[in-house]
């Protein structure tokens, strides 16, 4: 296969020369932040730290970390460093509780985010021969801007579909001949069983590609939409917060994926001692945004758990990888005592032969945490099933007793009951109330 590169010079450069722009880029971006955004700057002063402090990027330990909780706090404005004059956009987070995380983005942010996002579809074989379907959700949501973005900077016909309406999505991608699908991937997974229930076989379409993100799903959920559509499915990843997708992404090596590290400096610490930890070693992920003009972060923590690697790629690209989050530091579930990921159970699912699509409720009654998980089945699968609901429920209980040691209650529920936004399925749902 031909090797082909959005911007081959930054995407197969020497890492020597790509540590020098780093640090360029980083001691700029500091001296930015340092003179725009009062907040940084009283967070620095706290530290003892000065811009002059920062020449190479083993100075970045010596800058303090931002959190979700810093975004919150500082809402709408407060870490903004250009004037609104210059700004022209803004996305923002789904947001689940308390404030939004509001970002914003001047136009070279804007064109940065696209250019990214163009290396990831043309990582995937994406050329101005396409037709590229985004089915992530628009408006705020970043997904359907970033990839649509993308899209026209490679020259693909880009149909801005959003999220939903599935009957349409179905029909624009037989009558137009589709050949990249954007979307979460249990959207993916829901548009390749809606196109299986009106009898269409995966030949039937021209996918060839699909380039999922925005939640976490398995290598056997990967295996799953590529049966489903007749494609080869690649992750994308990235946060609202640093642009949105594009942060990172796949090649056809499949093995991680390569981070636009010329935008976007990433490092791995411990996550309960802040401590930077080698390359191959697991911990959280932190980013510092290195061209990011309006909305600029600086050691901003995801939580989001995974290693990085230089190992030599054979797709050519010299790019760091990521591999995919294995679960967040923040989001991991402890329940009686054990800690749970919610990817340990969707590989269960898998692996038994049921759908992706499931949520996790937890519980506390009477000072004991109770775990529900709701499974959704496909029409076929509900109707056969039908008359062994209980059986099927507590064999499956059983399968997800041994992965994560303590008993949860299944419920294999009717098609379509599990509520989606922007195409993304809620994963969990904690009543516990485990914090103010």
């Amino acid at each position: 296969m031909e090797k082909r590169y959005y911007q081959p010079g930054i995407e197969t450069m020497a890492y020597k020369d790509m540590k020098k722009l780093q640090e360029e880029r980083l001691a700029a971006q500091v001296k930015h932040v340092y003179e725009n955004v009062p907040y940084y700057k009283q967070l620095m002063d706290e530290k003892g730290v000065t811009p002059d402090d920062i020449k190479t990027l083993d100075d970045l330990k010596k800058l303090p970390f931002l959190t979700k909780a810093d975004l919150r706090d500082q809402y709408p404005y407060g870490l903004l460093a250009k004037d609104l004059s210059e700004c022209v956009r803004i996305q923002s987070t789904s947001g689940t509780t308390g404030r939004r995380v509001v970002a914003f983005y001047t136009q070279n942010d804007v064109d940065i985010w696209e250019d990214c996002c163009a290396r990831a579809i043309v990582a995937a074989g994406g050329t101005n021969e396409d037709v590229c379907h985004v089915s992530y959700g628009y408006g705020l949501f970043t997904g359907g801007p970033g990839l649509n973005g993308g899209s026209h900077k490679v020259g693909c016909l880009t149909l801005p579909m959003s999220s939903g309406n599935t009957e349409r999505q179905i029909q624009f991608m037989m009558d137009l001949g589709s050949t990249i699908l954007c979307c979460t991937p249990s959207y993916a997974a829901y548009i390749g069983e809606s196109l299986k229930e009106r009898g269409y076989k995966p030949e039937d379409n021209k996918l060839k590609a699909g380039i999922f993100g925005a939640e976490p799903w398995t290598e056997e959920m990967r295996h799953d939409i590529e049966k489903l559509l007749g494609i080869k499915a690649y992750d994308i990843y990235g946060l609202t917060e640093t642009s949105g997708p594009g942060v990172a992404f796949e090649c056809e090596e499949q093995t991680g994926m390569h981070i636009n590290e010329d935008h976007f400096l990433a490092e791995i610490i411990d996550p309960d001692t802040g401590e930077v930890l080698p390359d191959g070693e697991k911990g959280e992920l932190v980013f510092t945004s290195l061209t990011k003009e309006a909305f600029p972060l600086i050691r901003y923590r995801t939580r989001d758990i995974c290693v990085l690697s230089r190992k030599k790629c054979s797709c050519g690209r010299t790019l760091i990888k990521m591999s995919k989050p294995m679960g967040r530091s923040d989001d991991m579930l402890i329940i009686r005592g054990v800690n749970v990921f919610p990817s340990q159970i969707e590989t269960v699912l898998l692996n038994k032969g049921y759908t992706p699509n499931y949520q996790i409720e937890v519980n506390r009654v009477n000072n004991t945490d109770t775990l529900d998980i709701n499974v959704e089945l496909t029409p076929e699968e509900y109707k056969a099933a039908k008359n062994e609901l209980d059986i099927r429920e507590k064999k499956l209980a059983s399968a997800i007793k041994t992965m994560l040691g303590i008993s949860p209650r299944v419920h294999l529920v009717a098609p379509k009951t599990i509520a989606r936004s922007e195409g993304k399925a809620v994963r969990v749902i904690d009543h516990r109330k485990l914090h103010d």
